[in-house]
């Protein structure tokens, strides 16, 4: 068996947690997710089975969308509703739609963020989490992400004991914290914040109704049904550019063979090459210009 099934993440499970379960429901071990959810999220979680576990990565890579509920007036250790609260600062003035939908426009683009402490970011081969539980607080390394769109849910702010609310959805590069990015609203907003709530709603193409729940796959195991809800392994790769081959070349490509740039080809593209299915993701070969060099063979029977 093999290709992509994207699981609906409930909540209380790891995504270690639920590639588990699947390695157990489906009898078989080469079972990967692709892109750690916290466990009181909730959401699309495609889980790649076999062969595919190699694109796992380019799934991660095509981007995330979020739904999310941030709330306004204090703050946590983990920048979420799990932590200990860390800050608090009443809500007591009025703050206007206007002015939440300006700084959301304002975080829109490409913007740094300093990952949270308990976050699975490694400092000097440890995770930022381990050094968290044992209260030790360490320097921790700013990065670029992408905010592609970032918007106010309509008729979702609430204001209740000095605490304002409100939901929003994003859609951003990997790598995004969606925790820190309600406390960099807070912050632009003059108030500790933090995320009260998060669902995934899209991983790369995938959106909430390709997915299946826990109860629904072991219905369909049950019924002999599973494969109908895994998707090939080249629904994964449709966000990056792609060039059919012929079968001679396909030979090439299918032995890893560092081939001539065809034209048209830049610099910095990442491309899939098939015949008929996927065989190889290549790019530019940086010791040898004008050849291209296979980042990762896909099929090579």
């Amino acid at each position: 068996m093999e290709g992509i099934l994207p699981l609906w993440k409930p909540k209380g499970l790891t995504s270690h947690d639920c590639v588990y379960k699947i390695r157990k429901l489906l009898r078989m071990k080469k079972v990967g997710h692709t892109g750690t959810l916290d466990p009181d999220v909730t959401g699309v979680l495609p889980i790649c089975l076999g062969r595919a576990t190699k694109i796992a990565e380019y799934i991660t890579d095509g981007g995330k969308e979020y739904e999310g509920e941030i709330t306004i007036g204090f703050s946590t250790t983990t920048e979420d509703a799990a932590g200990e609260i860390v800050e608090k600062k009443p809500v007591q003035e009025e703050i206007t739609i206007e002015a939440i939908k300006e700084v959301l426009n304002s975080l829109t683009g490409e913007i740094q963020q300093i990952p949270p402490m308990f976050s699975a970011v490694k400092v000097n081969g440890k995770r930022l989490y381990e050094y968290a539980r044992a209260g030790i607080t360490v320097e921790r390394p700013v990065r670029k992400v992408k905010i592609y769109h970032l918007k106010l849910l309509e008729n979702t702010v609430s204001f209740r004991d000095g605490l304002l609310s409100f939901r929003f959805s994003v859609h951003c590069s990997k790598g995004t914290y969606i925790r820190t990015l309600a406390v960099m609203i807070g912050e632009q907003l003059g108030y500790p914040a933090h995320m009260s709530d998060l669902i995934r709603t899209a991983s790369a193409s995938f959106k909430q109704e390709h997915c299946v729940t826990f109860d629904e796959l072991h219905s369909l195991i049950d019924q002999g049904k599973v494969e109908e809800v895994i998707f090939p392994l080249e629904r994964g790769l449709l966000h990056l550019p792609s060039m059919e081959i012929s079968d001679k070349l396909a030979v090439k490509v299918r032995n890893g063979a560092v081939l001539d740039m065809p034209d048209k080809w830049t610099d910095e593209e990442t491309v899939l090459l098939y015949e008929g299915k996927a065989l190889a993701i290549y790019q530019s070969h940086v010791q040898k210009p004008g050849l291209i060099k296979p980042v990762k063979v896909l099929r090579n029977e």
